[in-house]
């Protein structure tokens, strides 16, 4: 493969990663980030959502050697640990025995990506540089120096946007005749807190669980963090009943966390400072198509398709983005147009299904995850998922614990929630949840499920 000139736009975790990437392929590569440096800052609490690392990030940092820089900054979580009002606790184990989806803090988890990608000699990271414009014709791209207060223009060979939900490569794509591009916001926000390590340093809550206390229409969750603290992530409405713009002074900031999260507020020393201090973040959903330009532009990560966090995978999906591109750069060799029309074609559907699946969980998190009658469900899932392998997979195993394309993981839990309503609508189910009576009825739905299948193909 012929060595490129390579510029990418972000330097956050897509960007370090696939500057790894192009980096063992031999391709000199640049990598700008409107940002100062950060592995010269601080790591402050406060300002990102934890992440949850799980199987198909795991693959995307593998393939590129870098496993054992980022198992030093990840913990494992087993399962979840759900939090009620009363002072009651239940536990759901994810996947099988031994899998696991890893808390990791966004801003340590940059900082060693970028530090990996910096430590090969053909890799440049100039930060402080912000990207104005890209002129097509000739790739250049024009970046304002903030240090400096200078202007320049740089051409390559290719350009790569990993800048995020507002990318500025996508920006210019935008402008572009039949360029499709959609832009959404929850209603909801999120404010992260902190449950700093007790008094001997180590952990308050389960260190081997990811924590969520489920409220209905709103919700808290807890990741531990390598230091013994705990980042907690409120998602609530902007505006209503529960909601931020009722929460303005420590009088109704310390009330509401003591009516809600009881077993949470006497850990939280900072919480009302926390709370004052720390912004309250928007959540936004980009859909745009294509994610290319001819051979000389490709979009990847947050830049081709933000989504919301509550199935842990907008961080998994763009290293997978990774991944993908980079085996059909070893397909396509020389062929840049193919390889990255065929990314479009691949990746656009998956980043769609995602996104969707992404939406249904927040639903499931803050609602579901408190019913007696979910709870059961997920029970018998598992239950039937260990006898019978071959025909079943939980959804969420499928999206964390497989590398299944996301598409096809929405369409098969689709088929699969249609045949547990209609064993949940049993009388009896929780009685013979467990009976032979009941697995019989499963194995029935699915073989008609199959049936239908195999005939409309």
């Amino acid at each position: 493969m012929k060595p490129q000139n390579i510029a990418i736009v972000g330097a956050g975790l897509v960007g370090s990663l696939w500057a790894v990437y192009l980096a063992k392929k031999g391709h000199k590569v640049s990598v700008f980030d409107r940002r100062s440096d950060i592995r010269k800052v601080k790591i402050i609490q406060g300002k990102s959502i934890n992440l949850a690392l799980s199987d198909r990030g795991w693959r995307g940092l593998i393939n590129a050697g870098l496993e054992e820089d980022i198992r030093k900054v990840a913990l494992p979580m087993n399962g979840r640990m759900m939090h009620y009002t009363s002072g009651d606790l239940t536990y759901q184990q994810y996947g099988k025995e031994g899998q696991a989806i890893y808390s990791v803090s966004r801003g340590l988890l940059n900082q060693t990506l970028v530090n990996c990608a910096a430590r090969h000699e053909n890799v440049e990271v100039f930060f402080n540089h912000q990207c104005k414009d890209i002129q097509l014709d000739t790739n250049t791209v024009q970046f304002f120096d903030t240090e400096n207060n200078e202007s320049k223009h740089l051409t390559f060979d290719r350009v790569f946007g990993t800048d995020g939900a507002f990318s500025a490569v996508r920006n210019r794509l935008q402008r572009l005749e039949r360029y499709d591009y959609s832009q959404e916001y929850l209603n909801h926000g999120y404010k992260e807190l902190e449950i700093p390590p007790g008094p001997d340093g180590k952990h308050q809550l389960d260190v081997t669980s990811l924590h969520i206390w489920p409220r209905g229409e709103f919700m808290m969750i807890g990741l531990p963090n390598v230091d013994g603290s705990i980042t907690c992530t409120l998602f609530m409405a902007y505006e209503g009943k529960d909601a931020f713009e009722n929460l303005k002074d420590e009088k109704t900031i310390r009330a509401f966390f003591e009516q809600h999260f009881p077993d949470a507020a006497p850990l939280m020393p900072e919480l009302v400072e926390d709370f004052n201090n720390n912004p309250t973040g928007s959540l936004v959903m980009i859909k745009c198509n294509p994610w290319h330009y001819q051979d000389k532009i490709c979009i990847m990560g947050d830049a081709a398709h933000a989504i919301v966090p509550f199935y842990g995978q907008g961080m998994n999906c763009g290293f997978e983005d990774c991944f993908v591109l980079f085996e059909l750069m070893e397909k396509h060799g020389d062929d840049w147009a193919t390889m990255f029309s065929e990314f479009t074609r691949l990746r656009k559907p998956n980043g769609d299904a995602i996104l969707e699946l992404a939406l249904r969980n927040y639903i499931e998190m803050r609602d579901k995850t408190a019913d007696p009658m979910f709870l059961l469900q997920k029970k018998i899932e598992a239950r039937f998922n260990e006898k019978y392998p071959h025909l079943w997979t939980p959804l969420y195993s499928m999206v964390s614990f497989s590398h299944i394309p996301y598409k096809d993981a929405l369409m098969k839990g689709d088929q699969q929630d249609a045949i547990m309503k209609k064993v949940m609508d049993r009388a009896d189910i929780f009685e013979m949840w467990d009976s032979d009576e009941v697995e019989n009825h499963i194995l029935e739905l699915v073989q008609n499920v199959n049936e239908t299948l195999l005939s409309t193909q």
